[in-house]
């Protein structure tokens, strides 16, 4: 496969959506040509297990080839999962396309380019206390440009699996702790959309689309949307109809972009969320999320695939830590409990 659905795919996508074809605000269902790749089912992965970790300052800790491998069969062949998500273009990212490659995993990939933060948000992320010093963000915006030359360089050589490449995760909703300007993240979709032939996007809340559709609309060829209820103190009854007015809400700003659900989920336990975290409500919101794709053409990521234990504050009961179909031993909640 030549890769040609940015070319081809998305322009259909676009064509039969202007052409007759606009989403009213009761209706987001959209052409089949703006399924991601073709495909509607997909989940994020990175699959850190006990004592592993990406680079905090000390080094990473990754996943063996085993474990990757074992985690890559759950995900296609007990699951059934077409496609997977991953955040970043470092050595885990590349293992994994690797053993997908090696031994013929019937996975497709959404690859992520991660940016650190090029500004310094201590006046909108309440978890930076005080200024970055200029120099460490000069040294942000340098390891940046090396990740999009890595990204670059795996969405070529892996051009048979990755289908799509997302730049930048949350990196412009203001509440993060790595943001970086619009002007900026418009200079890098650029750079890469003008190297690459897969469809190329930035993942983000769905605000930012709300937001700043009009300035990022022309860069984008879909929307990777993150739609989170549960933080929004949404109680499960409210899940999916509080999803769907994300969506709404973008759709009445880019009425001709193919939106992809690039992270949604449901905690199964979480101290932030006290009772609306369980399994019970895990199960149902992956239920209703993945059958609301199905009807209406989305391409849904659900967020995640296994728990990680790295994530979070150091609260073992931490959200951050339990939003995986799977446990951080691999073991199935209720969500994929076979009957």
């Amino acid at each position: 496969m030549n890769h040609l659905p940015r070319a081809i795919t998305f322009v259909l996508s676009v064509l039969s959506l202007a052409c007759g074809g606009h989403v009213s605000g009761e209706d987001l269902r959209q052409p089949q040509e703006s399924l991601l790749a073709g495909m509607q089912r997909g989940v994020a992965y990175s699959g850190f297990r006990h004592g592993q970790h990406p680079d905090r300052g000390e080094g990473a800790v990754l996943p063996t080839d085993d474990q990757i491998l074992e985690d890559l069969k759950i995900i296609a062949f007990e699951e059934g999962f077409e496609l997977i998500r991953l955040y970043d273009s470092q050595r885990n990212s590349e293992d994994v396309l690797r053993i997908i490659r090696e031994h013929g995993i019937p996975l497709k990939v959404m690859l992520g380019i991660w940016l650190d933060g090029e500004l310094s948000n201590h006046e909108g992320c309440a978890w930076v206390l005080e200024p970055l010093p200029e120099a460490e963000l000069e040294r942000k915006a340098a390891k940046n440009l090396r990740e999009i030359e890595a990204g670059v360089r795996l969405a070529n050589e892996y051009s048979d699996i990755v289908v799509a490449v997302n730049v930048g995760n949350e990196s412009l909703v203001t509440w993060n702790d790595h943001l970086v300007s619009l002007e900026s993240m418009i200079r890098h979709l650029k750079s890469v959309r003008s190297r690459i032939q897969q469809p190329v996007t930035t993942a983000d809340n769905y605000k930012v689309f709300s937001q700043y559709g009009a300035e990022l609309a022309d860069h984008l060829d879909f929307l990777a949307v993150h739609t989170y209820p549960a933080w929004e103190e949404k109680t499960i009854d409210e899940a999916l109809p509080y999803t769907i007015e994300n969506l709404q809400e973008i759709r009445a700003v880019l009425p001709d972009k193919p939106i992809v659900v690039s992270e949604a989920g449901w905690a199964s336990m979480a101290s932030e969320f006290g009772d609306r975290a369980s399994e019970e409500s895990q199960a149902r919101h992956y239920r209703e999320l993945m059958e609301f794709g199905r009807a209406n053409n989305i391409t849904i990521f659900w967020f995640e695939a296994f728990d990680e234990d790295w994530k979070g504050n150091a609260d073992p009961l931490g959200a951050e830590k339990h939003w995986g179909l799977y446990t951080i031993d691999r073991e199935p909640k209720r969500a994929v409990q076979k009957e």
